[in-house]
């Protein structure tokens, strides 16, 4: 999904066959001003997409813009002013703050983990854990808040876990399958392997060379994938996996691991406070 197709959608989603209660009392020659409050600190996201969507429904819309996307933002503060008429105005507000206040929050928590790994090696990934057709922002205000975006979807990457594994009976057998698959579609696809156990990684590391790029150490305590660095000993990328919180985080990237992938990036943000105070030129 692109972004304008997600604009088009979500407007079509709020105002239906009208926006009523704009329509049956603001004339549409009513030209007026809106400007975009910030109510809670936090890493600002969504005002290129604010502006994207005010000039959807009105192109000639002047929108001047006083913060950045990745701004550190303070209570108090205006990211934006539009001009525009009153009906387009009221009628993209709950769009944009909805898109501004899900994506600020998700751009902040995001910044937490980037600030609690910033003296290491190990940089945070997102993951697949995202809202149905919101997932363009969601993994967009993870890039604005510092965090590297993986796999946008299914169709760019190829990752075997623990079902792909099982079904195959092997891991061997499920590498050697997805590998054939690339090369006979002449597809440009990485394979990234999900290991559960120190057996698994030994595994990788003795017949994954040329066919998978990164493996994946799921659900290990640090102290194991520390062990496990020692077998795969630089020769795959490394990612680890399952339950890393803000509290947690350090103790994986002390062992030097190359990722953390978090689902709680977007899963467990907490929207954060914007408002949109519009009037009436004049």
């Amino acid at each position: 999904m692109n972004l304008q197709h997600l604009i088009s959608e979500a407007l079509k989603e709020d105002i239906g066959a009208g926006d009523f209660s704009t329509l049956s009392c603001i004339p549409a020659n009513k030209k007026g001003k809106a400007v975009l409050k910030v109510k809670q600190d936090g890493v600002l996201a969504g005002v290129e997409v604010a502006k994207a969507i005010f000039e959807h429904v009105e192109k000639d819309a002047v929108f001047n813009q006083y913060k950045n996307d990745g701004d550190a933002m303070k209570f108090g503060e205006i990211a934006f002013e539009v001009e525009a008429s009153m009906q387009t105005i009221l009628s993209c507000e709950r769009v944009v703050l909805n898109c501004m206040q899900r994506m600020s929050g998700i751009a902040t928590l995001t910044n937490q983990y980037v600030e609690k790994l910033k003296n290491y090696h190990t940089k945070v990934l997102d993951t697949r854990k995202t809202t149905p057709n919101f997932r363009l922002l969601e993994k967009e205000a993870v890039r604005i808040g510092g965090g590297i975006n993986h796999r946008f979807g299914l169709y760019d990457m190829i990752m075997l876990k623990d079902n792909h594994i099982d079904f195959c009976g092997s891991i061997e057998s499920a590498v050697n399958q997805a590998f054939q698959y690339v090369q006979e579609n002449n597809l440009n696809l990485k394979i990234e392997v999900e290991t559960r156990t120190l057996d698994d990684v030994k595994t990788v590391c003795e017949m994954g060379k040329g066919k998978v790029f990164r493996i994946m150490l799921d659900n290990f305590s640090p102290d194991k994938i520390s062990e496990a660095l020692k077998i795969i000993d630089k020769e795959f990328e490394t990612e680890a996996s399952g339950g890393i919180n803000l509290e947690t985080v350090e103790s994986y990237a002390r062992t030097g691991v190359d990722y953390v992938s978090v689902g709680a990036l977007i899963h467990h943000a907490v929207s954060l406070d914007l408002s949109l105070k519009a009037e009436l030129n004049g």
